[in-house]
């Protein structure tokens, strides 16, 4: 049996899909205000779990389950996640995001703007040359 090699225009996985297993129940209000805040700071559960000093499943559970949270884990979790504790309880107006990337491009890009300059113009150009071949295929 021969192997099949999948070029990068084979993959069907894109930055834009949800993150994590789909669960089997539907999230409470509170669930889905911390789950959506999460996926806008662009943090993993991983991440969040780790600046709140704990595993990820126990954080996963946050998202998934009723649980009873300490005031001061609330605030925590707020601060860690750019929203107001009122936002994550459904009584003020989500935080309106910038124009810029999402997730781990906006990471890798903040983290690039504290580089130099020459070398942020080395690592643009780059950028710049992959979006223009991957248009080039596109176009076809």
């Amino acid at each position: 049996m021969q192997a099949i090699q999948l070029t990068p225009s084979e993959v069907w996985y894109t930055a834009g899909m949800k993150t994590g297993r789909p669960s089997k129940r539907e999230r409470t209000p509170f669930e889905t205000r911390l789950h959506a805040a999460r996926e806008a700071a662009g943090l993993s559960q991983a991440q969040v779990s780790a600046k709140l000093g704990l595993t990820q499943s126990a954080y996963a559970f946050w998202e998934r389950r009723k649980v009873a949270l300490r005031p001061e884990q609330i605030e925590q979790v707020a601060k860690i996640l750019g929203v107001t504790a009122e936002h994550l309880f459904g009584a003020g107006e989500a935080p309106r995001r910038g124009q810029g990337p999402t997730g781990k491009a906006r990471q890798l890009f903040e983290r690039v703007s504290k580089l130099p300059r020459a070398t942020q113009q080395r690592i643009l150009a780059n950028v710049e040359d992959a979006l223009t071949a991957h248009d080039v295929r596109k176009a076809g």
